[in-house]
């Protein structure tokens, strides 16, 4: 089955964060998101899951650690295991990104 936003299952999240769940199997989560400007997630870590961020547009300022990161269009970073990170859209435009996780993040976030 060939998926896109428009057939996707779809939330809501954080301070009015898109979500759009493209594959979610135990193994494997793929979703893209929408992050409006000035607007980020909360630190966290995944036990198991590790993480690779796509940026589709606009840019993204991850924390990572201690370290601040800028990850623009056409760019992505991977987030291994027990790494305490989090996304945030410090620009004046949206920030439209995959994530991409392995295994799925189901039940696996830890908040900070």
């Amino acid at each position: 089955m060939i998926t896109s936003k428009n057939n996707s299952e779809h939330y809501i999240w954080g301070e009015n964060c898109d979500s759009w769940v493209l594959n979610n199997s135990q193994n494997l989560s793929v979703k893209q998101e929408k992050i409006p400007s000035h607007t980020s997630e909360q630190f966290h870590f995944h036990e198991n899951a590790e993480q690779f961020f796509y940026i589709l547009g606009g840019e993204a300022v991850f924390y990572i650690q201690d370290e601040k990161i800028l990850v623009k269009k056409g760019q992505g970073i991977s987030i291994l295991p027990r790494t305490k990170h989090y996304i945030s859209n410090e620009s004046t435009e949206d920030l439209e990104f995959l994530v991409i996780s392995s295994p799925s993040t189901n039940n696996d976030r830890i908040l900070i």
